[in-house]
């Protein structure tokens, strides 16, 4: 007889726009495919997952997307032990798996293994803390184990499904599939030997700096900007001027890409300004250089996150190189500079784009996360 699949459960509370639930949804979806799990997905937004997954249906309680269960994750689901408990429970950035939900894991014999995914960062102490386990404090011996994504060996990786750097390969070096990406989102092809830009980004950024130097850039300019914040900027910035045109920059507003076209824009431009968290990280496993706009807090604690991540990606660079591709990332997320930092950041790309090579392969050669984090529980229930 065959046995039934290993049962996880992943909760997610959308906090930061799309990304919380992009990256739950490539955890989900990765456990289901590559790992045989049987996955539940709790979502308290479904709009946001119909954004990504454009077959979604925000309306629908429950639902099959990509062989995952998505459950919309409403008050009062999992009062009365209405839901079964899962065998491994995966709470995604520490959005708190519901009080009546953890009573019944208190009660499960065995108790699930618990998991709570955190945000990735840079900064050492992850190093220390990540795998470190939490006995809950009222349901003990129920314990909770922190898994923190990273860039090291001792840390849990990043998300890459196991055929991405294949078909990111695949497709850079096909030009007619580039060629026909761009008809299709864009309507035409960029100019011949234009720099290719993608532009997605929170309010704050400095737009406005950016495409005017972008206009000083030596040949033609090709900015692409998916449905939200930087399209609004491009549309202002052209506002008055040619369609599409302005100083040598052509810049399109085009809508919302799901998940795949996302990862093909990122492989078919030459630059990508990215925000958050699974932008980020899709951007460096695209290999070309890049700019992250950092989600800012009111504490400042996102300066301190940033200055980890340029210290590790900037550390086999030339100092010389180091220095503007710190100076520009600075002035994009500090809104001040940008002007001065560009010309130095703009000339040093060749260098940058070999760069972001070098690094994809460096982080390829470690395990990815959803590997590292099934191996992990499976190591727990040992």
């Amino acid at each position: 007889m065959t046995a039934r699949p290993e049962r996880w459960d992943v909760f997610c509370r959308v906090v930061d726009n799309f990304g919380d639930v992009a990256v739950a949804l490539r955890l989900a979806r990765c456990l289901a495919r590559e790992h045989g799990k049987a996955v539940r997905l709790f979502l308290d937004d479904l709009t946001v997952l119909a954004r990504l997954r454009p077959e979604a249906d925000p309306a629908l309680a429950r639902q099959e997307i990509d062989g995952i269960a998505v459950w919309r994750w409403d008050a009062g689901l999992f009062e009365g032990g209405a839901v079964e408990v899962a065998d491994v429970v995966v709470e995604t950035f520490g959005c708190d798996t519901p009080e009546p939900y953890v009573r019944a894991m208190a009660a499960r014999a065995p108790r699930p293994r618990w998991i709570n995914l955190e945000y990735l960062s840079a900064e050492e102490w992850v190093e220390g803390s990540h795998a470190l386990p939490s006995p809950h404090p009222k349901y003990a011996p129920l314990t909770r184990h922190f898994f923190f994504p990273g860039f090291t060996a001792l840390t849990g990786g990043l998300l890459r499904e196991r055929d991405l750097l294949d078909r990111r390969d695949a497709f850079q070096a096909d030009r007619a599939a580039q060629a026909a990406f761009w008809r299709l989102l864009a309507g035409a092809a960029p100019p011949e030997g234009a720099l290719k830009v993608s532009l997605f980004g929170y309010a704050g950024a400095p737009y406005e700096s950016l495409f005017a130097a972008l206009t000083r850039h030596a040949g033609p300019v090709w900015v692409v900007a998916p449905e939200g914040v930087a399209s609004a900027a491009v549309a202002a910035w052209l506002r008055g001027n040619p369609p599409g045109e302005r100083g040598g920059v052509q810049a399109l507003a085009v809508p919302f890409v799901d998940q795949g076209r996302y990862d093909e824009l990122l492989w078919a431009c030459d630059l990508n300004f990215v925000r958050g968290e699974d932008s980020f990280v899709r951007a460096q496993w695209a290999a070309r250089p890049f700019v992250w706009h950092i989600y800012p807090t009111d504490d400042n604690a996102h300066w301190v996150k940033l200055a980890a991540f340029l210290a590790r990606y900037t550390a086999g660079m030339d100092r010389a190189h180091a220095v503007k591709v710190t100076a520009l990332w600075e002035a994009w997320n500090g809104g001040e500079a940008l002007a001065r930092a560009w010309p130095a950041f703009d000339a040093a790309l060749p260098v940058a784009a070999a760069h972001a090579e070098e690094w994809a392969g460096r982080l390829a050669a470690q395990p990815d996360l959803v590997t590292q984090l099934a191996d992990f529980v499976a190591g727990l229930g040992r």
